[in-house]
């Protein structure tokens, strides 16, 4: 059926879906915000009315009876599976924030359940959206490395006062004017948030890597530390993958909150290594054979782009684009080695996927 407008409903109208996803949806003249669901009615009704949705309810499940196009899960981690496999189930195209999920085998469920219902999950890893990113994920696809044989993966964030329960005084990078303030519990209490900088962060640097590699990680090794907080300020991770390479992911929440992400990748292979660096906005391929590559780039090319996710589902489910650049895949990978790494934190072992 012809409609002119792709519908879509949102689970969990916070801090950043109201900073980020839907002032950048309500400019466009091909969606209609149809159904939102959070908690709490006055909170409920501020978002309803200032974004005009149709339809507004407390309760996801009445949220997946509309008319639906796609589904944007914004609720806090822990329930991220639950809310985007009732909208998967309902055969509805999904875009979930990071963590994809909490776990491993819920994130492996959900990708099964994607592809039996034909719908696609899409991860706002704003990073991705970048032109340099882009390009690098066009080398990699080239086989620019050649046979890959270690990767470090580095992110830092000024999250320290989020993961530690307090008021989070950065912008944080959105589209529009933030309608509400970050809620401390979903981000600094073990369980409602699952985990600390981990699931929080690194699941966009580790997203972001293994979009670009391609990897499958087959052991983790992990320290993890919690020196102000009840979740994790900082990770240390050590991987193999079933290629024979192996890796090192690290992870520290403590940047000032005026600061801005660090985000370095850098792949090393048979043939050279790709240097991906976000914050001073850098992509350089370096070969043995001297045949490298570099991009001049401005110094912040290599910010966030919220926009970037957003309007790449929006482009999904109206049919103007049929390429996932975040697809969720790549978060599953993500969860598989943060999964790991807290299992292997807390018994201070190696844990083999």
């Amino acid at each position: 059926m012809n409609r002119q407008k792709s519908k879509i409903g949102l689970i969990g109208a916070g801090w950043w879906a109201t900073t980020n996803h839907l002032p950048i949806l309500e400019k466009r003249n091909d969606i209609e915000l149809t159904s939102v669901c959070r908690l709490g009615k006055e909170e409920l009704k501020k978002v309803s009315d200032r974004f005009g949705f149709i339809h507004s309810t407390e309760n996801y499940k009445e949220l997946l009876e509309n008319d639906l196009d796609g589904v944007i899960v914004a609720s806090p981690h822990t329930k991220h599976f639950e809310h985007a496999l009732a909208a998967i189930n309902k055969g509805f195209h999904v875009m979930c924030e990071k963590p994809l999920t909490t776990k491993a085998i819920e994130a492996r469920k959900l990708i099964a359940e994607a592809k039996k219902n034909n719908v696609e999950i899409l991860i706002p890893y704003g990073w991705h959206y970048r032109q340099f990113i882009q390009k690098a994920k066009q080398l990699m696809t080239e086989n620019c490395v050649g046979e890959i044989e270690f990767i470090m993966c580095h992110m830092a964030s000024p999250i320290r006062s989020l993961l530690e329960g307090k008021q989070f005084t950065s912008d944080g990078g959105g589209e529009g004017d933030r309608m509400f303030d970050p809620e401390p519990n979903t981000w600094a209490d073990p369980i409602i948030a699952g985990g600390g900088y981990g699931l929080a962060q690194m699941s966009h640097s580790a997203g972001l890597a293994f979009w670009l590699t391609n990897l499958k990680t087959s052991e983790v090794f992990a320290y993890t530390s919690s020196p102000t907080s009840k979740v994790e300020l900082y990770d240390s991770i050590s991987a193999k993958f079933t290629s024979g390479a192996i890796g090192t992911f690290s992870g520290a929440g403590a940047l000032p909150d005026n600061k801005k992400f660090q985000l370095d990748v850098r792949i090393f292979g048979s043939e050279g290594v790709l240097v991906i660096d976000c914050d001073r906005a850098r992509l350089q391929l370096l070969r043995h054979d001297g045949k490298d590559y570099s991009e001049e780039l401005e110094i912040n090319d290599g910010e966030y782009l919220g926009g970037g996710p957003t309007n790449n589902f929006a482009d999904l489910i109206t049919g103007k684009s049929t390429e996932n650049f975040a697809p969720g895949w790549a978060g599953m990978k993500a969860i598989e080695l943060i999964d790991a790494a807290y299992k292997s934190a807390k018994s201070n072992s190696s844990i083999k996927i």
